[in-house]
């Protein structure tokens, strides 16, 4: 148990004012003695030294001690079976606490503080705030922190995970921002940044290298297990989580994006800065400024760049979406460059169709033209875009085509009927009738050809059909005399 200002208080009267032996002092307190004798002897009384009864481990003190310091992280438990395996009698849990008071104690480490001139650090890292929801897709929200150790200046952009497209524009972002690049980068050991690393050998990821060639900085990994190291963007982590994500609502990644990049600009920037306390971080930036080196005339690319093969249908798929092209281009290996608006498809160096990016899960995204196209070319697909424009158009037509399916009606006339009810009555008439056939539990045309009657008369089409025309054709009948005429030359 913790011991407490007020716990320890009361160990030292009973020792000094009630004479307490260490004994009695733990067992009416509930403690262990070794507990209370770390009290008294922290209080600078010397330490109480007890009778030590012979242990059946003192013969094999040796050996553990040896392996202790050879093994500082070897658990008791195998510990255990190592002695026991040579003739060690005792229990397992009697040995867990002998070698608690024997195994050597970490040392405790200071840090000196850590100070650099301006324009010549920055540290980068990402923050993870939960996750975000975007259509039928869940996203992680990640946070691309980078801070000007002298300065202090903040950089916050928000991302939809923390792949290296992203990693990338985090840098491009923040060196656009601040209109100038330091000439170190200090990052933790991330695999955006450090593939491999073997003691001083490290070996940086390669797309990593080529940016910091195209900016002229230096990449460079703090050492395992110092985290001091890159304090400062750890610090801006935690304060960005109280001072800003606190309590925000989240509702679109463009909006929370705005919202950072105005907190950025005002409480943040106008905070003491810790270097200089007598002023803003924004003074100081301002200065620090002038230090750090100019941009390149071009900025580094940060699209994503993926193979795609496309299959019979004129769709490629990319980041969990499909996405529309030429139907020309089927059946054939093609290229997929985006950034985070435009989705573009080459074919070689050739683009081919152009679209928004989606970041929802098993959408569509088509372009008309290449639809018009594939239907012109291909008359049987004309059936397939019926049923996705009446789906497209009218949503709860997806479960009367599903339950009049499962009756076995002739999909295909279903189809063409409601097409044409959809052209004659329009969208809200026909989602209403056939809301209430679904609703009446009768997935057929004539449920909502009722429906459709209730609610207005039915058109009145006025050009007829041809056949009708040629029936309505007045036709002059013959005199009877003719008739006369031929039965007197059959007589003949």
């Amino acid at each position: 148990m913790p011991i407490t200002p007020e716990l320890e208080a009361q160990i030292l009267r009973y020792y000094h004012a009630e004479h307490w032996p260490v004994g009695t002092i733990a067992r009416q307190l509930g403690l262990h003695r070794d507990t209370v004798d770390r009290v008294l002897t922290q209080a600078g009384l010397p330490r109480v030294v007890s009778i030590r009864r012979p242990s059946a481990i003192d013969g094999y003190l040796p050996f553990i001690l040896e392996t202790l310091e050879r093994f500082p992280r070897l658990r008791a438990s195998r510990l255990y079976a190592m002695v026991k395996d040579r003739g060690y009698p005792g229990r397992p849990d009697h040995f867990r606490h002998l070698i608690a008071r024997h195994r050597p104690r970490p040392k405790r480490e200071a840090y000196l503080r850590l100070r650099t001139l301006p324009g010549e650090q920055a540290q980068i890292d990402w923050g993870h705030f939960g996750e975000i929801q975007i259509g039928r897709a869940r996203h992680k929200l990640m946070a691309f922190v980078a801070v000007l150790s002298y300065s202090r200046r903040i950089f916050l952009r928000f991302y939809l995970g923390a792949q290296m497209e992203n990693f990338l524009r985090g840098h491009v972002a923040a060196f656009t921002a601040w209109e100038s690049v330091p000439r170190v980068l200090l990052y933790d050991n991330l695999k955006s940044a450090v593939l491999e690393r073997q003691g001083d050998a490290i070996r940086f990821h390669p797309t990593l290298l080529a940016l910091a060639g195209h900016y002229c900085f230096e990449p460079r990994p703090v050492a395992p297990a110092r985290g001091n190291e890159k304090g400062r963007v750890e610090r801006a982590i935690r304060y960005i989580r109280d001072a800003f994500f606190a309590g925000r609502t989240v509702k679109n990644l463009d909006e929370l994006n705005a919202q950072a990049e105005a907190w950025i600009s005002g409480p943040a920037s106008e905070r003491r800065c810790p270097e200089d306390p007598d002023r803003t971080v924004a003074a100081v930036f301002a200065e620090e400024r002038e230090r750090l080196l100019a941009l390149p005339a071009d900025t580094f690319p940060t699209d994503e760049v993926r193979a795609v093969r496309a299959g019979k249908t004129p769709y490629v798929r990319f980041d969990r979406n499909d996405y529309s092209i030429p139907h020309t281009c089927v059946a054939q290996t093609l290229t997929v460059s985006a950034s985070l608006d435009t989705v573009r498809v080459l074919d070689g160096q050739t683009v081919i169709a152009r679209h928004r990016r989606s970041f929802d899960r098993g959408a569509q995204i088509e372009d008309p033209a290449h639809v018009a196209d594939l239907v012109e070319a291909k008359r049987a697909a004309r059936a397939h875009r019926g049923t996705d424009r009446l789906i497209a158009a009218i949503p709860p037509c997806r479960d009367f085509l599903a339950q009049a399916a499962e009756r076995g009606e002739p999909l295909g006339r279903i189809v063409r009927q409601l097409n044409e009810w959809l052209d004659q009555y329009g969208v809200e008439k026909l989602t209403s009738a056939i809301g209430e056939a679904l609703a009446r539990g009768v997935p057929h045309p004539n449920a909502v050809r009722l429906a459709l009657d209730r609610q207005a008369p039915p058109p009145i089409s006025v050009a007829l059909p041809e056949h009708v025309k040629r029936r309505d054709v007045p036709v002059r009948p013959h005199a009877l005399a003719d008739y006369d005429a031929l039965l007197e030359n059959d007589d003949e």
